[in-house]
């Protein structure tokens, strides 16, 4: 692919294409209209578009299927050791930034994917927000992971197993229980078992990015592009929040059995710190939707609104049910009533008190 880039680019302008595609974009709406333009792709644009999307796919199976693990490994090693190279941190800072840049790669085919009607045109703030967001996501995520297996290595492979097939085989579920018929328009050239090896593969990525960050291309198999392309804020907000009390209760299960490696470090401050280290991922996370999104304009509800509508769900399913309460109520009314009568009781006899006692000395 590289060398055919490059000699797309160098021979581009000089031989006149015989022929080019029109193709047709909506702008971002504003006051309420949108406009459609016109522009013709040649043949060459055309083949680099191609050969640049599968540049991005390609950093990031390399950044979450290489850099991911190798970063994990790196940093484990430095803390049995209780040492860090120069070699080594360079090599570690380059694969965060890696697995950081793959992740970025991941947000913005999910925006062109979900909005490929649309001329979706990415700020600089947006690029940034993503940045901040996933770098300490996954930096925290992995010291986390890191520090549980450095402690309880034997515990290490259930929590990693359990992570990666439950995102392995949730899109699989999900495609059970629509009961929809296998996908037979991925590739011409492929039988059904090729199709099955493509989607299996497809779902092993999908599992791999979501044992470090939130994955924003989601997988939905019974979906023609096999994207799905609505915008679930009830998923993101309970993977946050699975995540979270996961981080925690990692944190908490080295801060109970840690070592002596341990022993200069100071527990409570670092379990604090990567507490809120996710915390901040999760605010880069809610200003880059709320605020910096191209296509926020294009939302049926935003992050807040989303956010406060899960909320109230959970708050509804915390709540005692309704019978339970008009149980109580009418126990409450019950006993009131009872009470006043006993009152009035108590006043009547006390007023029928001095007639009783006139009626006597007369």
């Amino acid at each position: 692919r590289c060398v055919e880039v490059f000699y797309i680019y160098f021979r581009a302008g000089r031989v006149e294409e015989p022929y080019v595609s029109i193709t047709k974009k909506r702008q971002m709406p504003k006051d309420g209209y949108s406009e459609e333009i016109e522009k013709e792709v040649g043949q060459a644009e055309g083949k680099l578009c191609t050969h640049r999307s599968a540049f991005s796919r390609a950093s990031v199976i390399q950044a979450f299927l290489g850099s991911a693990p190798q970063l994990t490994l790196q940093l484990y090693i430095c803390v049995l050791q209780q040492e860090i190279t120069a070699a080594r941190s360079i090599f570690m800072v380059l694969s965060l930034l890696s697995i950081v840049y793959g992740a970025l790669r991941c947000n913005i085919l999910a925006i062109k994917i979900k909005y490929d009607d649309y001329d979706v045109s990415v700020k600089p703030a947006a690029y940034l927000c993503i940045f901040m967001w996933r770098s300490f996501e996954i930096a925290t995520r992995v010291t986390v992971l890191v520090l549980f297996s450095s402690v309880l290595q034997i515990w290490t492979l259930p929590v990693v197993l359990v992570n990666f097939f439950g995102f392995f085989f949730y899109p699989w579920i999900l495609f059970w229980q629509s009961k929809s018929p296998f996908p037979e328009n991925i590739e011409k050239a492929l039988s059904r078992v090729g199709t099955t090896i493509v989607l299996c593969l497809l779902t092993f990525l999908y599992a791999g990015i979501n044992m470090f960050c939130w994955s924003a291309v989601q997988v939905k198999l019974n979906d023609p592009d096999l994207i799905n392309k609505s915008q679930n804020w009830y998923r993101l907000t309970v993977y946050y929040m699975l995540r979270f009390i996961e981080n925690a209760f990692l944190l908490l299960m080295w801060y109970i059995y840690k070592t002596d490696i341990y022993l200069y470090v100071c527990a409570p401050l670092l379990v604090l710190q990567l507490l809120i280290g996710y915390c901040m991922a999760v605010l880069f996370m809610l200003v880059f939707y709320q605020f910096c999104h191209p296509c926020k304009k294009l939302f049926s509800s935003s992050i807040s609104e989303g956010l406060m509508s899960c909320f109230k769900f959970l708050c509804f399913i915390c709540k005692p049910p309704k019978s339970t309460v008009l149980t109580d109520k009418a126990e409450v009314k019950s006993e009131n009533t009872d009470e006043t009568r006993s009152s009035s009781k108590t006043i009547d006899s006390q007023k029928g008190n001095p007639h009783q006692s006139v009626s006597s000395n007369a």
